[in-house]
């Protein structure tokens, strides 16, 4: 079983909450447990808002947002036009307002990590998958190709 969606969206606050719906609404509709759900539109909340923060836009002007399931994992990965500094988990003091983002990453995904290509930096995360049993075997009922959605 896989499936994987890829979103396109503007260079704006609004898009985490764009992108978060998209993703609750298309794992709940394939059936993932609703706690994974929870874990991987969080990750992605969190990538998504430190895209936002830290880096610049793509050259279309937008961020790319993707996901992809499999059996046991989902990875999230979001796309921008990269910043003057590597990622890396913080180590914020109690009273820090900011720099939890990539540490609740770090604490709720198997791994993450970054890659860059001539135009984008990508930052992704993989999250274990929790599917209930389908006649005695996990997976999706349906395989959706690759679509573009925007």
């Amino acid at each position: 079983m896989s499936a994987s969606s890829v979103v396109m969206l503007p260079y704006a606050p609004s898009s985490v909450a764009v992108a978060r719906q998209r993703l609750s609404a298309e794992l709940a509709a394939a059936g993932l447990v609703s706690s994974s759900v929870d874990d991987v539109v969080l990750v992605l909340s969190e990538l998504l808002s430190n895209a936002l923060r830290h880096a610049h836009p793509l050259p279309s002007g937008q961020l790319k947002v993707a996901w992809m399931c499999s059996d046991s994992q989902i990875e999230v990965a979001v796309s921008d036009g990269g910043a003057h500094t590597e990622p890396r988990a913080g180590r914020p003091t109690l009273s820090s307002l900011g720099g939890r983002g990539l540490g609740i990453v770090e604490y709720l995904a198997e791994r993450w990590g970054v890659r860059h290509d001539e135009e984008a930096t990508t930052v992704w995360a993989v999250v274990a998958a929790s599917w209930p049993a389908r006649n005695g075997h996990n997976g999706m009922t349906a395989t959706p190709a690759l679509r573009e959605v925007g």
